[in-house]
């Protein structure tokens, strides 16, 4: 199924998953394919800028995730199996030999290629793969309550707090009211609160697989890791490290003006990184 978007050169297309459920991915560019599984709070028309900048070397096909947009539900059996074989979906009827993750994206790539995809080669930033508890889950109950309260700002404080305990969970919530109107734009935020119950969800099957990250040492892909400059303040920023140390034909690239956003604030830059990295074909 194809339909043509009002940009020009995306055409949004749809498979269906392994269980049935629609998948809806947007395809630019012309080359070898390449698939791009985005984070938590965003959908896939986010990657546009990155997709645009490397639409001149590959053919790429970012994957609306289950639970947004013309994509199905995440369903009652949600699962990261379930989006695994959305990916392996999307890769199958692509032929796609490439895949770039970021954040969750990037920790279900980790997965999808534990469970057999054949991607060729991995890309990931910043992804979220908990390692002694480092993408905690204690924020969740109070959050779903807040949601079923009608409170969704107050619930996506919650989940600032929560998630990084670190850095803007010593913030008082006060502070954060009057810091997050100005740091995120209206339309953004309302698209992370619409997004919270999916991301909830989410955040558990990370939590599910903390410390399991020793099992993506038997993939033998080569593996770009990269990182911001919150490399050590974080816990998707520390993943990438300690992954590096585990993968063995990884390589790891850390940009240090750049934040967890760095695909969708730099776009130029990282389809920069993304491009050598995956045309390098002489590399391990």
């Amino acid at each position: 199924m194809a339909a043509r978007t009002e940009e020009r050169d995306v055409v949004v297309r749809s498979v269906y998953s392994a269980d049935g459920t629609t998948i809806s991915y947007r395809s630019v560019g012309s080359g070898p394919g390449l698939v791009v599984v985005p984070g938590a709070f965003a959908l896939a028309a986010d990657f546009d800028a990155l997709s645009a900048a490397l639409a001149g070397r590959f053919t790429v096909h970012t994957i609306e995730r289950r639970g947004r947009g013309a994509s199905g539900p995440q369903g009652d059996t949600y699962g990261a199996a379930a989006e695994c074989a959305d990916i392996e979906a999307v890769r199958a009827a692509t032929g796609t030999r490439f895949v770039f993750g970021h954040s969750f994206g990037g920790f279900l790539t980790l997965e999808a290629a534990l469970a057999g995809s054949a991607f060729e080669r991995i890309a990931l930033y910043e992804p979220g793969v908990s390692i002694d508890g480092s993408i905690p889950i204690g924020w969740a109950d109070l959050c779903r309550r807040q949601l079923d309260a009608g409170k969704p700002a107050e619930a996506f404080l919650t989940f600032v707090q929560g998630i990084n305990p670190e850095t803007s969970g010593k913030a008082p919530r006060w502070l954060l009211r009057l810091i997050l109107p100005l740091a995120i734009k209206k339309p953004e935020r309302l698209q992370k609160h619409t997004l919270l119950p999916a991301a909830i969800r989410e955040h558990a099957e990370i939590a599910a697989r903390d410390n399991a990250f020793p099992e993506y040492g038997g993939l033998t892909q080569p593996v770009l890791l990269m990182a911001g400059k919150e490399v050590e303040s974080t816990g998707a920023g520390r993943a990438a490290p300690r992954l590096h140390d585990v993968l063995p034909a990884s390589e790891l690239t850390l940009f240090p003006k750049l934040d967890h956003f760095g695909p969708e604030k730099d776009p130029a830059g990282i389809a920069t990184a993304l491009t050598t990295f995956f045309l390098n074909t002489g590399s391990s």
